[in-house]
C-alpha cells in the first residue's frame, strides 16, 4: 500500500526545485544527482495525485497545484526546522525560509544588501524579500519580519530598533533661490511640496517636531507619488520641497545638491524590526534581527549618521 503522507525530504526537494527553476541547479544545491531530484518529484506527484511542475528543456515551473503545495511545504519545513533548532540546540545556525517585507526605497537601497550578506553568513537560510507601498499585516500575510521606517507600531507587535533615523525637509538650491526659503512650518503651505503616499501615513499631512512643539500641516503641490525615489528626483530637479529620511538624503546634503529647509524641524522615523513572535521562538528570526542590528551599527546608522 502506497504511503500517502509526503516525506519531509521530498517537500524540501520540491521547494529547492521551485526556487532554482531547474533540476540540475536543485541537484547541485542539494548535493544530489538530477536523476534523484526527478525521482523524488515524480514520487511526490504520485503520492499527491497531481502534477506539480511544468517541465521544458530549459526550465521547470510550478503548476497552480504545485504553487499551493509549495506554500504548504515551506510552512511545514519551517516548523520542522524550528523544532530541530529548539530541540537540537542549533541556535547559532539559521535554516529554512525567512519571509521579510519592507518599503520600496529602504528595502531596495538599504535592506537588500544586508539580507544578501546575511545569507552569505548563513548558507542554510533562504530569504524571501517583498516590497510594498502599503502597511503589511505581517501575521495574516505570512511574514516573519517587517523592517519598517517610522515609529508608529501597533501595540500587539514586537519591535526592536535597528537604526536611528529621522526625516528632514530639503530642496534644491535652485528651487530656494527661485521661491524663497520657508521660515516657519506654516510657510510650507505656500510652497510646492512633493507629497509621497507613505505606507501608513495620511496623504499630504506632514507631522513635524521642533522648537519644543509639534506641527501637523496639510501640504500639496503639482507633483505627488507613491515613490520616495521619484519625489526625490523631482526635488533634485528643483521642483519643490520634499520630506525624506536622512538615510536617503544625507549624501545629497553633504554634496550640496540639496539644502535643509527648516533645520530645527524634523519627523522622527527610526528603523525597526517588527515581528509577530518572540525572537527566542525562532532561531532564523533571532539570527536575522541580530545580524541587521550589527550591519547598521557598523555603518554608523545606530546613532543616525547614515554616512552613505
Amino acid at each position: 500500500m502506497l504511503n500517502k503522507t509526503p516525506a519531509a525530504d521530498d517537500l524540501r526537494v520540491l521547494a529547492v526545485v521551485a526556487r532554482k527553476a531547474s533540476f540540475v541547479a536543485a541537484a547541485q544545491d542539494l548535493g544530489a544527482s538530477p536523476a534523484y531530484v526527478s525521482k523524488r518529484i515524480r514520487l511526490l506527484e504520485e503520492q499527491l495525485g497531481t502534477r506539480l511542475l511544468h517541465r521544458t528543456t530549459r526550465r521547470v515551473a510550478l503548476t497552480e497545484e504545485g504553487e499551493r503545495v509549495c506554500r504548504w511545504a515551506e510552512r511545514i519545513l519551517d516548523d520542522f526546522d524550528q523544532l530541530m533548532q529548539e530541540v537540537g540546540g542549533t541556535r547559532a545556525q539559521a535554516r529554512g525560509t525567512l519571509r521579510v517585507c519592507s518599503s520600496f526605497g529602504f528595502g531596495r537601497r538599504q535592506l537588500a544588501p544586508a539580507l544578501g550578506a546575511l545569507t552569505e553568513r548563513q548558507p542554510r537560510l533562504q530569504v524571501r524579500l517583498e516590497l510594498f507601498d502599503r502597511l503589511v499585516d505581517i501575521a495574516a500575510e505570512g511574514f516573519d519580519l517587517d523592517v519598517r521606517v517610522g515609529d508608529e507600531i501597533a501595540p500587539h507587535l514586537i519591535a526592536r530598533r535597528l537604526a536611528a533615523n529621522h526625516r528632514v525637509l530639503c530642496a534644491a538650491p535652485a528651487y530656494l533661490a527661485r521661491r524663497g526659503t520657508p521660515r516657519t512650518p506654516e510657510d510650507l503651505r505656500a510652497h510646492d511640496c512633493l507629497v509621497i503616499k507613505e505606507r501608513d501615513h495620511p496623504f499630504g499631512v506632514w507631522r513635524l517636531r521642533g522648537d519644543g512643539r509639534e506641527a501637523s500641516l496639510k501640504v500639496g503641490g503639482a507633483l505627488s507619488s507613491n515613490s520616495g525615489e521619484a519625489a526625490l528626483a523631482w526635488a533634485l530637479d528643483g521642483r519643490g520641497i520634499v520630506l525624506r529620511s536622512v538615510w536617503q538624503v544625507a549624501p545629497l546634503l553633504a554634496a550640496g545638491r540639496l539644502q535643509t529647509v527648516l533645520p530645527g524641524w524634523t519627523q522622527p522615523a527610526d528603523v525597526w524590526a517588527v515581528y509577530p513572535t518572540r525572537l527566542e521562538r525562532s532561531a532564523k528570526l533571532r539570527v536575522a534581527v541580530e545580524f541587521l542590528e550589527q550591519w547598521f551599527r557598523e555603518r554608523g546608522a545606530a546613532d543616525g549618521r547614515w554616512a552613505g
